[in-house]
């Protein structure tokens, strides 16, 4: 029996191995209209040419554990193509017509063979799940169309391992992913750079008195505005993360001066005192004592009281910022409520609340991937919404953009403070 099994797994990773390999060969070698019209044959129709690659994907399904593994196996098959198309702008057009063939499943009929019917119904369960929904995600980073939150993915990288990654992603495709976060935040930091430069001058120069000898200097011509916000709204915010917030402190300084305080303090209990004071220290009074001041200090309260007594530690400080991001935005997708969050951007204003999750991020920047998720999982929660209705949601993952290119990504904005 044993050695029945082993010959299975075997003839199951062989016939597996054939697909990929030929599907490869495909993509590599024929122009992206070829390529998937093979695909719509071989796995939506009935007359594939090679028989030998339609009979390592019937043995592929054959099996109930095949038939389990499905969803990982149409995935890495499509990520074949797409990994191949997406970095390549002539040809990552083709990505959503490839995806959209899964659209085009039709229902399995009697007449049909067992292998096909097999196969069609596969299909059908397999746009049930959240792999195919991260597929259309992907597919929609190509379209132009503004319609719902989901077509806006495109603009916040930081949402991209979240909505597009699976926990059956393979290296390549990880690193098709990591390639296109890539790209998308060195252009909108650069895009921003060249904004910011061209507003300090054009605001120094509205600043500089005019001499009579002086020849006419050429307009400035400003790059637009890479952000979804106002020019009003936008530099409101670059004042914000850039400039001082208490006194003469930045974000940066305030996490810096926390961290070292922190460090002395004798136990996880003192710790988490230091911590409120220091999360609520920019929440409006009027705001923070008519209910927040109080649920967050019952939150931090009941976070690992057992620990109370200990030293804080890295883990300790890491398990903290998480938990307080689920409470401050939202905790998963099972358990959507963002009450909270709703709550602080309807009082303090989006670019203080944003502000509120950059403090707590800066003082453990680990617990920069836990606040990532958070917002993906917001944005998951809308992402079928029209985005007129959400002017919230957009002000929040714009200003959440801005607020960690300053302060995790490359670009040197600081010249704004010239015009501050």
């Amino acid at each position: 029996m044993i050695a029945l099994n082993e010959s299975h797994v075997r003839q199951l990773a062989q016939a597996q191995e054939t697909l990929y390999q030929h599907l490869l060969e495909c993509v590599m070698a024929e122009p992206p209209e070829q390529a998937i019209e093979r695909y719509r044959k071989l796995f939506l129709g009935v007359d594939y040419p090679e028989p030998a690659v339609r009979d390592a994907l019937e043995i592929a399904i054959g099996s109930h554990e095949a038939r389990v593994e499905f969803g990982s196996l149409l995935n890495r098959c499509w990520y074949i193509a797409i990994n191949q198309w997406q970095l390549q702008p002539q040809l990552r057009d083709n990505v959503p017509l490839l995806v959209d063939l899964l659209e085009h499943v039709r229902p399995p009929r009697a007449i049909q063979s067992r292998a096909t019917r097999r196969l069609r119904q596969l299909l059908l369960d397999f746009r049930n799940t959240e792999q195919y929904q991260k597929l259309q995600r992907l597919a929609r980073l190509n379209d132009d169309a503004r319609g719902t939150v989901g077509n806006l993915l495109v603009r916040y990288p930081y949402l991209y391992d979240n909505c597009l990654l699976s926990e059956d992603s393979n290296r390549e495709h990880k690193e098709t992913i990591r390639r296109m976060r890539s790209q998308v935040q060195r252009r909108y930091e650069l895009n921003l750079s060249q904004y910011v430069v061209r507003q300090v001058r054009l605001t120094q120069r509205a600043r500089r008195p005019p001499l009579e000898d002086q020849p006419r200097s050429e307009p400035l011509t400003v790059p637009l505005n890479p952000t979804l916000l106002s020019d009003r709204a936008l530099s409101r915010a670059l004042r914000h993360f850039v400039g001082n917030i208490e006194g003469n402190y930045t974000y940066r300084d305030l996490a810096l001066s926390f961290i070292t305080h922190s460090s002395q303090a004798p136990s996880y209990r003192e710790f988490k005192r230091d911590l409120y004071e220091y999360l609520t220290a920019s929440v409006d009074p009027a705001y923070g004592q008519r209910m927040f001041n109080a649920r967050l200090a019952s939150k931090l309260e009941a976070t690992l009281p057992h620990c109370d007594l200990q030293r804080p530690n890295e883990f300790l400080i890491l398990r903290t910022s998480s938990q307080l991001l689920k409470f401050l935005i939202i905790d998963n997708r099972y358990s959507p409520d963002h009450f909270v969050f709703l709550d602080l951007v309807g009082n303090l204003g989006t670019t203080p609340t944003i502000g509120m999750l950059l403090k707590l991020t800066l003082l453990c920047r680990k617990s920069r991937p836990y606040l990532d998720k958070r917002f993906s999982v917001l944005f998951s929660h809308y992402e079928t919404e029209a985005i007129e209705g959400l002017p919230w949601l957009v002000r929040s993952l714009e200003n959440l953009h801005l607020a960690l290119t300053i302060h995790f990504g490359s670009a040197d904005l600081t010249t704004w403070r010239q015009i501050t």
